[in-house]
């Protein structure tokens, strides 16, 4: 690719982390619908490759972790069961944060489920070089995976929020049930109490609703293919770890953590693109 191919992806690539829907971004660059879907599958294909490769080793001390909901095609109410043979309804991914360094060292985009948690805690498992304080919320699934991927060598404590009754009436209807308030509760090792916490990946979801329209609610950007959705966060974490500083930091998660040495500009993300596709 030449250098104006280059600049044109970088500028296509920016639309898409800034949060804007797939014609959104043909519009604002004059690329057509089709090269934009292509280039997001390249990139997330390549993003996660790359993360996949370097996100390991970590020396994170402690691990937040949580899930947050979409939906690719239909909600899940409203999905035929013909349509979610072919991957529609409600859809979690589920992300691991580190507090310290604000990376994310892995996620996983599938079902709020125990083979879901098995699969993604196992991952984060083996990219940790030591022993760490994990806090999760009260989601059972995660107890047995926590206990086959870590064993004892580990500090686990959920935080377990009680909610309210959810308010009722038309005016009301997407709001979230009231938070009367929460509960730490230990399940392994001497976590420390003042870290038992869930708050900054909870952040992290508000962060993904804001920089990816298909977690925007109430909008007609969300996924229409499974595929693409997890081409779409892959992305959204590759410009998350290194390309964005963190406004606390003021470095990226990924320069925090010591992974690189400098802010990666999208050209770069786009050679990463054009290396994992040789």
């Amino acid at each position: 690719m030449n250098i104006t191919a280059t600049e044109k992806r970088a500028q296509i690539l920016a639309c898409l982390v800034e949060g804007n829907s797939i014609r959104a971004t043909s519009r604002l660059t004059g690329a057509a619908i089709n090269t934009v879907v292509k280039l997001l599958c390249d990139a997330g294909k390549a993003c996660t490759t790359y993360q996949d490769r370097t996100l390991r080793n970590l020396k994170c001390k402690r691990i937040q972790c949580d899930e947050i909901w979409s939906f690719v095609g239909a909600k899940e109410k409203n999905a035929s069961p013909e349509k979610k043979r072919d991957g529609w309804g409600d859809i979690w991914t589920w992300t691991a944060l580190c507090p310290d360094t604000k990376l994310i060292p892995c996620w996983f985009v599938g079902e709020r489920d125990a083979s879901a948690a098995y699969h993604f805690i196992n991952d984060l498992a083996e990219r940790l070089a030591s022993r760490i304080q994990l806090t999760t919320d009260g989601h059972r699934p995660y107890v047995q995976a926590v206990e086959d991927a870590f064993g004892c060598d580990i500090d686990y404590a959920m935080l377990i929020k009680i909610y309210g009754n959810a308010p009722e009436g038309a005016e009301v209807r997407y709001s979230p049930a009231q938070c009367m308030g929460a509960r730490k509760a230990v399940v392994s090792g001497r976590p420390e109490f003042k870290h038992v916490s869930t708050s900054h990946t909870e952040r992290q979801n508000l962060t993904m609703r804001m920089s990816m329209r298909r977690f925007t609610r109430l909008t007609n950007g969300f996924s229409k293919k499974f595929e693409n959705h997890e081409h779409a966060v892959a992305l959204h974490f590759m410009h998350y770890n290194f390309c964005r500083i963190h406004q606390s930091l003021r470095v990226t998660p990924a320069m925090e953590a010591g992974i690189t040495d400098h802010v990666w500009s999208l050209a770069e993300v786009v050679e990463i693109i054009d290396g994992e596709a040789n």
